[in-house]
């Protein structure tokens, strides 16, 4: 019997030493609230990475150690080095390259934006993603053109929404018949206005209550913010702030780095423009700990010397890396 008690209390001292390494090595994240979110455009799925198989873009990531990344242009679109285009074929530029190069840097769960193009959005995390909607708008008049998804995941005790987008890049508008007639209206900027009604009056716009819920929203918006105005220096009324216009004016988002930093003018691009944008409701705003756009000595973007279509290296696009603290 006493051989027996020994037993059960040895059993119940590595019980206890088991439990105690399962509590240690509970998510962060999961236990504390406290995550890194990397939202960067990445331009034809990292076309500039094809060339090392991406290793470069891999190592970066690490060294950056996010919980949960956000990527736009997340579709493989052209052969290494080329301008020629892949094969249309997402199973193996999209779902699958992303479930084998997240996996690479540590994330487990991936998840993608409504797909209407080669211009996809994709969602990676250490943590479980929920995907609540993939939205590509509906015809003929309201197209989503680059689609745009709403995820959830459960941090610190609370339901993290996030909305992804990519709105339509042009002058003109989405199926135009005169491009130069339709450029010279700035319609591109009409049709963006209507995607982001769009976007938002299906994902936050749904839910009741949602300014004191925890939401965010990122993309590539091709737009401008009046905000930026006093370096742009365009007329007033001028069409290109009608996206921000209309998230400002009809719904709960505050601008996360033009409300941190007022004055402050950060370049998303490989030029001087601020056309990629995070919005967070105010419970989300008030749980950011530090923001910024990096530009260090790998993501500073670059111009192909051999001007290929416009492509840049590793991207015409700059990251931004946000911490946050959900308390």
């Amino acid at each position: 019997m006493k051989l027996l008690y020994k037993i059960i209390g040895v059993a119940t001292v590595l019980l206890a030493i088991a439990s105690c390494g399962s509590a240690s090595k509970t998510p962060k994240g999961l236990q504390e609230g406290s995550f890194r979110l990397l939202y960067w455009n990445i331009q034809n799925g990292m076309w500039s990475g094809q060339q090392d198989g991406h290793a470069r873009f891999v190592q970066w990531i690490k060294e950056q150690d996010p919980d949960i990344c956000v990527w736009c242009e997340g579709q493989a679109n052209y052969v290494t080095n080329s301008t020629q285009n892949l094969p249309d074929d997402p199973d193996r530029y999209l779902y699958g390259f992303w479930e084998e190069m997240s996996a690479r840097y540590g994330h487990k769960y991936v998840a993608f934006s409504g797909r209407r193009d080669r211009f996809a959005q994709v969602v990676t995390s250490k943590y479980p993603i929920r995907t609540v909607a993939q939205l590509v708008g509906e015809e003929p008049d309201s197209v989503v053109t680059h689609g745009s998804g709403w995820f959830s995941l459960e941090l610190g005790g609370r339901t993290v929404n996030i909305v992804t987008l990519h709105t339509w890049p042009q002058r003109w508008a989405y199926r135009c018949e005169d491009k130069d007639a339709s450029a010279e209206a700035r319609e591109g900027d009409k049709y963006r206005r209507m995607e982001i009604q769009y976007i938002c009056e299906h994902t936050i716009g749904k839910e009741e209550g949602a300014s004191s819920q925890y939401w965010m929203m990122m993309g590539d918006f091709n737009s401008r913010s009046r905000r930026d105005n006093y370096v742009y220096g365009y007329p007033d009324q001028d069409s290109r702030f009608l996206v921000q216009d209309y998230v400002y004016g009809n719904t709960p988002y505050i601008d996360l780095l033009g409300t941190m930093y007022p004055g402050e003018f950060f370049t998303t691009t490989g030029g001087q423009s601020r056309i990629d944008y995070i919005y967070c409701t105010k419970p989300m705003f008030d749980s950011v700990t530090d923001a910024r756009v990096v530009s260090d000595e790998y993501t500073t973007p670059v111009r192909d010397p051999r001007n290929l279509s416009n492509f840049w290296h590793p991207s015409d696009h700059r990251p931004f890396i946000i911490d946050f603290e959900i308390r």
